[in-house]
């Protein structure tokens, strides 16, 4: 059974040249325009950029053991994909979704086609990418406002739940 690259440099020596290649044109555009709030590191098995626990101490919602992420670059079985996760908060109304439409229009410009899930970009080479784009995206959402949002939308989900949890709606009638 092969071990888990637990380092960057680990992780890119374990790729196929080819893949080593364009994750590392990808990683050069994010290192470039990231944020000196976010910490380059090892989560999920891929290569991540997080915001430490030393800025925001509450960690990932769902594991706050974790540094909260904000974008995860990695290798797959049939594609590689670069994670954006201030995509994936994109509900109605919210600076995510805001960001979604800008991202989705400045991605149409530049003539090629996205392949993406909730905020997941898949490509099987560099090639694929809309690079200016991406750096946009880094340069958009430093780790001050990462935090911001990420707090907004939990505190939001809260109270929603809080709106429609069945106790609240047997109190209602």
């Amino acid at each position: 059974m092969a071990t888990k690259p637990t380092t960057v440099d680990a992780y890119l020596a374990s790729l196929p040249e080819d893949r080593r290649s364009a994750i590392n044109a990808v990683r050069k555009v994010i290192l470039k325009n990231l944020d000196s709030g976010y910490e380059e590191g090892i989560s999920y098995g891929m290569i991540s950029y997080c915001v430490p626990h030393s800025l925001y101490p509450a960690g990932y919602h769902c594991d706050p053991k974790q540094a909260l992420p904000f974008a995860v670059l990695g290798n797959q079985k049939n594609y590689m994909a670069l994670h954006l996760m201030c995509l994936y908060t994109c509900e109605p109304g919210t600076p995510a979704a805001k960001l979604l439409t800008w991202f989705q229009k400045d991605w149409a410009k530049t003539g090629k086609k996205l392949d993406m899930g909730k905020a997941c970009i898949r490509f099987k080479k560099t090639d694929d990418l809309a690079l200016d784009t991406i750096a946009k995206v880094f340069e958009k959402v430093p780790a001050a406002k990462w935090i911001a949002d990420t707090t907004k939308a939990l505190e939001s989900r809260k109270s929603t739940k809080r709106e429609t949890s069945p106790s609240r709606r047997r109190a209602a009638k």
